[in-house]
């Protein structure tokens, strides 16, 4: 059975490591970034079956990074879970831009079974590249 591989997007170093714990426990192959352009070199050159996004990056936001995955050929497939610290209010629109589920990540480090419910579902529901 092929691991799938995540492509991690986090500028918060401690939830960062955190969250590659919790997905590599799961069984994920996870490739990390720090910012919004190593994201989409990352996602590029690997072609993960998933990404989880922060919203609030340096150098380019989550919405930017979630547009552009979108309009590359290459990249748009994959489906993006979308986390934030933000309220669901921006969930909605996030999704219409391509976005497979939106998540507040304040109690992920105490639970992260909504974050690994929906990387499931989101895997189960994705299109073969």
């Amino acid at each position: 059975m092929k691991t799938e591989t995540i492509l991690l997007v986090e500028d918060s170093r401690f939830l960062r490591i955190a969250t590659e714990r919790t997905l590599s426990k799961a069984g994920y192959r996870v490739i990390c970034a720090g910012d919004g352009d190593e994201a989409l070199v990352l996602a590029g050159s690997n072609i993960p079956d998933l990404i989880v996004l922060d919203m609030l990056l340096p150098k380019l936001s989550g919405p930017e990074v979630l547009r552009s995955l979108k309009k590359n050929d290459r990249t748009a497939h994959i489906p993006v879970i979308v986390l934030s610290g933000l309220s669901q209010n921006n969930g909605p629109r996030l999704v219409q831009e391509g976005a497979d589920a939106f998540l507040e990540k304040g109690s992920l480090l105490e639970d992260p079974s909504p974050l690994l419910e929906a990387i499931t579902a989101a895997l189960r529901r994705a299109p073969a590249p």
